[in-house]
């Protein structure tokens, strides 16, 4: 999946195809619960990451790519590597910009903007036509404490585009767990504030950009090259998030 395969490698292979990394050439790779990496894959991430090459299954052709890759782990990698489950030479060479995303209990404001994505992205796929969620819907969300994160939240809105009868998202639309504990637990902190999708993107790049400075005490020329953008490139957006005010 990630390295691709030539036709024959295996049983089934009929056709050469590319893998992941492949495609996402001169782009960005995102990569989901690096943790449960096998070691045979950790092996072959490592050789991608350090020398840019790799080669698909079944063929001696090596492949250059040329890839940022972004890695998301619910597991704690240092607590993996002293386990012996996470390879310690890939865990540095993939610690290199690090952000701790809080649970979703613990960041209920991005509740409404997560559910309206996912509700865009189901009736799409079911053709339905949902207006949105009554705001009683939203402060159920708000105060269920969500152990599944995003993907929990995500499974829920899927299921209430299926089952609802009605133009807008209700509170009698969600799972009976989801219901109980929310007229159970008291009522969330925090005021959720609506923003656009592109100030919702641009948030976490600016959390990303500023780490990366403050870990390379704010040389622009090595949180480029950490970053993997141009210099001309960082400071246009040191500019737009008001990083550059900072410096002084």
């Amino acid at each position: 999946e990630l390295f691709g395969h030539v036709k024959g490698a295996f049983t089934g292979a009929l056709n050469d195809k590319q893998g992941k990394f492949k495609a996402a050439d001169k782009g960005t790779i995102f990569l989901d619960e690096i943790s449960s990496a096998t070691p045979a894959l950790q092996v072959k991430l490592l050789r991608v990451l350090q020398e840019r090459q790799f080669e698909p299954v079944g063929s001696n052709k090596t492949e250059n790519v040329d890839v940022r890759v972004i890695l998301a782990s619910n597991d704690n990698l240092s607590q993996a590597v002293a386990a012996g489950r996470f390879r310690q030479d890939l865990y540095y060479r993939v610690n290199v910009v690090t952000i701790q995303l809080p649970a979703l209990r613990e960041r209920i404001g991005d509740i409404p903007l997560l559910a309206e994505a996912f509700l865009k992205r189901y009736c799409s796929e079911s053709r339905k036509q949902i207006l949105g969620f009554n705001e009683e819907c939203i402060q159920a969300m708000q105060r269920y404490n969500w152990p599944g994160n995003v993907r929990e939240l995500e499974n829920v809105v899927e299921r209430a585009v299926v089952l609802t009868r009605n133009r807008r998202i209700e509170v009698d639309d969600l799972p009976p767990n989801v219901i109980e504990f929310a007229q159970s637990a008291p009522v969330a902190e925090g005021v959720y504030r609506p923003m656009s999708l592109k100030e919702a993107l641009e948030e976490p790049e600016k959390r990303i950009i500023e780490q990366a400075l403050r870990a390379n005490n704010w040389n622009r020329q090595v949180t480029a090259q950490v970053l993997e953008i141009n210099r001309t490139t960082l400071y246009k957006k040191m500019k737009r998030y008001g990083l550059d005010s900072e410096m002084m």
